[in-house]
């Protein structure tokens, strides 16, 4: 609001001006609505300056400076090969529009490519925390797990969490079925667990994206306007953000990198829960929920039993291990699985 008085002040100060002083002859009215225009013209200016970010205005300003002082130096020339008179001076005048006009669009082009190293520490408040800022999708913030890894010091750099996503997390805590109501809410507590620890840096940004539609799409453009990694558990937003060349950290790839390594001729031991889809398997499950399937375990369902390890599929879905019945190993009571050995 104070910017606006401001921009009306500079109008009217400036026609009132251009009204009692009549520049270039012309009469009272016509004075003022020339002064009003050219007010006008310095507003749309430096609202457009406004826009610009910090590298392409040192590019801008450098790139006409350099345009301002070659404009100069070619004008030495010409003021000794022309004769004075208007044509020079106009040729003079248009050469140093001309130049300065090329080195301010160049220079504000070419301003990203200037090294923030090279510039000292000018984007010190800024890049380097994007850079290492995460964007949270509304899935991982329900998830909860970012909440455990970030306190353990694992997750570095700035938190945010875009309006938009929030905005879908109270969509999903006010809805009538019961399921997806707490799971909203379930999203909200972790976001202000986060936020009462000092230790995790949580901001929540207005920035939006009118245009789109789709949240998942609004999340990799203010991941690539931040210069930051997206945060998610959702499969098919990681395969579109790597279409978009947006750097995702997937917490369900981090949960897989953890799960201990299982080798051919271990020993474990499983409770039995099922038959499996071949002939006489039986299927448990590992305490991850790692799927694994026993040959002739069939008749053993309820039964904890130990086994050896003969093989490992990793699939796209997870892990699967298969094993048989370990010759010397027993049996324990239903319903009562024994300890899980862990390779050292």
């Amino acid at each position: 609001m104070d910017l606006i008085v401001i921009r009306l002040l500079f109008v009217a100060l400036l026609a009132g001006v251009c009204f009692f002083l009549h520049p270039f002859g012309m009469t009272d009215w016509v004075s003022a609505g020339a002064g009003a225009a050219a007010a006008g013209a310095v507003i749309v200016f430096e609202l457009r300056v406004r826009a610009l970010s910090l590298r392409r205005l040192i590019g801008a300003v450098g790139g006409s400076v350099l345009g301002i002082f070659g404009a100069a130096l070619f004008c030495l020339v010409l003021r000794s090969a022309l004769t004075p008179g208007a044509t020079s001076a106009v040729i003079q005048i248009f050469v140093l529009l001309l130049m300065t006009y090329v080195g301010l669009l160049v220079g504000a082009n070419k301003g990203d490519l200037l090294s923030p190293a090279a510039l000292g520490t000018v984007f010190a408040s800024d890049r380097p925390t994007r850079r290492t800022a995460k964007v949270l999708d509304t899935s991982v913030i329900i998830d909860g797990r970012i909440a455990d890894i970030a306190e353990a010091g694992f997750m570095e750099g700035m938190m945010v969490v875009p309006e938009f996503v929030l905005r879908e997390l109270q969509t999903v805590a006010d809805s009538t079925d019961s399921s997806k109501r707490q799971r909203g809410r379930r999203g909200l507590d972790m976001l202000q667990r986060m936020q009462s620890n000092t230790n995790i840096q949580v901001q929540i940004v207005a920035d939006d994206f009118p245009t789109i539609r789709e949240v998942d799409l609004k999340l990799l453009e203010l991941a690539k306007k931040w210069e930051a990694k997206v945060v998610t558990n959702d499969f098919n937003l990681n395969k579109v953000a790597h279409l978009h060349h947006v750097e995702v950290l997937n917490i369900n790839d981090l949960a897989n990198a953890l799960k201990p390594v299982v080798l051919p001729g271990e020993k474990m031991n499983v409770l039995i829960l099922k038959e499996g889809k071949e002939y006489n398997q039986g299927v448990g499950y590992l305490d991850d929920g790692t799927m694994v399937v026993v040959d002739h375990a069939r008749k053993l369902i309820g039964k904890a039993i130990e086994i050896s390890v003969t093989s490992v599929l990793q699939t796209a879905s997870g892990k699967m291990i298969f094993g048989k019945i370990d010759e010397n190993g027993k049996s324990s009571e239903p319903g009562r699985p024994g300890p899980v050995e862990i390779p050292r």
